[in-house]
This record gives C-alpha cells, sequence and structure tokens, in this order.
C-alpha cells in the first residue's frame, strides 16, 4: 500500500484488514452496509462516544486500549439486554497530526475484540481535524432465549444480583475489561431474569436507573457488596464502599430474580465468574444501603453524570 495521504487511504487499509463475515453480504465500499437478521427479528441497537480528555488519556492509555474500549462498552450495553452482539459501524475523528497511526491502533484493539465476540465490521465514517480523539460506535445485536431483559421488570421481593466485584475501574480495569456478553446468555437460559442493567455510572446509580424504570425501591447490604482489590487498595480519601458504589465503569451486570432463581444459581452457576447476592427489591423508591450494624443510609447523588456548564 502507498504512503496514506488522507481518510481515503485509511479507510482502504482498513478494508484490507477488515475480513469478510457472513452476516454483512454489503459491508465497507457502499453507501450503507447490508446486515443478515433472521426473519422474523427484532434488532437491538446501541451506541456509544468515548471523547479524549473525558472517558480517556492517550497516554497513558493507548491506541489499542481505547479502540478496544470503545467497543466493549457497546458489547456490554447487549450483554445488559442478554443480547446476542452481530454488526457494528464506526464514526471517528481523528486528530490532524498523528491521526493516521493512532487510526491503526484504534483498528486493531477494535478488531480483535470484534473477532473475540464474532462482531462483523460493517462500516463507518472518518474525519480529521483540530481537536483530539472522538470515536463512536453503533452495535447491533438480536436477542435471546425470551428476548430482551429490560430495566423495567424488578418485582417486589426480588434478589438484587451481580456478577463480578466493584470499584477502583481507573486503576486499569476501565480499559481492559471483558463485557459480560456470555455471562449474561447463560444467566438468561438459567433463570428468568426480571431485569438487568450493565454497571458504567456506578452501582448506586445504575441500580437507581432499574428501580426508576421499575417503580420500585431496594435495600442493598453492606457486607454482601462485592468490592474489587483496587478498591481495597485506593489509596485516597474515600473507603472501598465509597469506590465500590459509586466510582462506575467496573461493566459488571446487575440483575433481579425470584429468591427461589437466585438460590439456584448460586448453587449451580451457569457461568465461571463469580455472582453474589446484594440486595432486595421493595415496595417504595429510592435505594438505601443497610450498614454491618444494621442501620439505613440513603444512596441517592453517588455515581457519575455528564454535566454542563
Amino acid at each position: 500500500m502507498p504512503i496514506p495521504e488522507h481518510e481515503f487511504d485509511y479507510i482502504a487499509w482498513i478494508r484490507q484488514q477488515a475480513a469478510r463475515h457472513s452476516r454483512v453480504p454489503v459491508g465497507i465500499g457502499d453507501d450503507a452496509a447490508v446486515v443478515a437478521f433472521p426473519p422474523p427479528g427484532n434488532c437491538l441497537v446501541t451506541v456509544d462516544m468515548l471523547m479524549e480528555g473525558v472517558d480517556f488519556l492517550i497516554p497513558p492509555a493507548t491506541p489499542l486500549e481505547v479502540g478496544r474500549k470503545s467497543l466493549a462498552v457497546n458489547l456490554s450495553d447487549i450483554a445488559a439486554m442478554a443480547g446476542r452482539p452481530v454488526a457494528c459501524v464506526t464514526s471517528v475523528a481523528l486528530p490532524r497530526r498523528g491521526g493516521l497511526e493512532l487510526g491503526r491502533g484504534l483498528f486493531e484493539g477494535l478488531y480483535r475484540l470484534a473477532d473475540e465476540f464474532d462482531v462483523a465490521l460493517a462500516g463507518g465514517d472518518t474525519n480529521t481535524w483540530d481537536g483530539p480523539l472522538v470515536i463512536s460506535i453503533t452495535l447491533l445485536g438480536e436477542p435471546t432465549g425470551t428476548g430482551p431483559v429490560l430495566r423495567s421488570g424488578a418485582r417486589a421481593g426480588d434478589w438484587i444480583m451481580a456478577t463480578g466485584s466493584f470499584g477502583g475501574s481507573l486503576a486499569g480495569r476501565h480499559l481492559d475489561f471483558t463485557p459480560r456478553v456470555r455471562e449474561a446468555q447463560a444467566l438468561h437460559q438459567a433463570a428468568a431474569l426480571h431485569a438487568m442493567i450493565d454497571v458504567s455510572d456506578g452501582l448506586a446509580a445504575d441500580l437507581g436507573h432499574v428501580l426508576e424504570e421499575s417503580h420500585m425501591g431496594a435495600i442493598l447490604d453492606e457486607q454482601a457488596l462485592p468490592i474489587s482489590a483496587a478498591a481495597m487498595s485506593a489509596d485516597d480519601e474515600r473507603s472501598p464502599l465509597e469506590h465500590a458504589l459509586g466510582d462506575g465503569e467496573d461493566f459488571e451486570l446487575l440483575f433481579t430474580v425470584s429468591p427461589e432463581d437466585g438460590s439456584r444459581i448460586l448453587a449451580h452457576p451457569p457461568c465461571a465468574t463469580p455472582l453474589a447476592h446484594i440486595g432486595e427489591v421493595v415496595r417504595g423508591s429510592g435505594c438505601h444501603l443497610r450498614t454491618r450494624d444494621g442501620k439505613l443510609e440513603s444512596l441517592s447523588g453517588l455515581g457519575w453524570k455528564h454535566g454542563f456548564e
């Protein structure tokens, strides 16, 4: 390939690297891609935009890590609905200075994760500008089992359960986490999942989204919360518990099931990732924490929010 001079050279390079996929009969090279879905099929659609200076810094993050994360956050959204990822399209605004090598690294990180989860790269759009890196991926998926698991199905008496552990993601895990796609599908087969969400904004905040959509309240048990090693070793003024409840970017699954299903999947886990029973759904509103001494504390106001000035 001749020395690249502009975005079309970069697109041509991507087209050479991207393998053909059976789910995309028409991919890169036309004005729109053609993605094959089995009839009659609903399509899951999610999009995430990542911005340098907000979602990552280069350095310390590498272009490969940023490319991987840009797809991983979308895969986590499909996992939150127990879906199967199918194909993605990518839009990227590359800085003019050094943008070509940056773009190649992004593609490499994205492509490796796409291959791991059998996701077709169907196309996208590229631009260059004088600002920092911006990358947005739209991911298409399909429902599995009995259909998508929504945020709105939590019921009074449900167990609140979670995969993995929480807190301390900025120590590095926010760049190299594995989306819980396989875990979500395994759980969907093993139990009747009433509601589910992936934890991106923080454990307390994302549980709040489920409660709001379900018109329910919740009580979390401090003693049951799985706190990550990174949160336990964080050297700042915040406690490990505060990190676990509010850091965000854990990308674990938070879901509700009946006590009977919860007991069964704890006794016979359908996946290798650890599962924990961390609380209960209750009638009413708001999220509270039952502390180790039995007191109830409100968890409002925790978590990440994009703001305005």
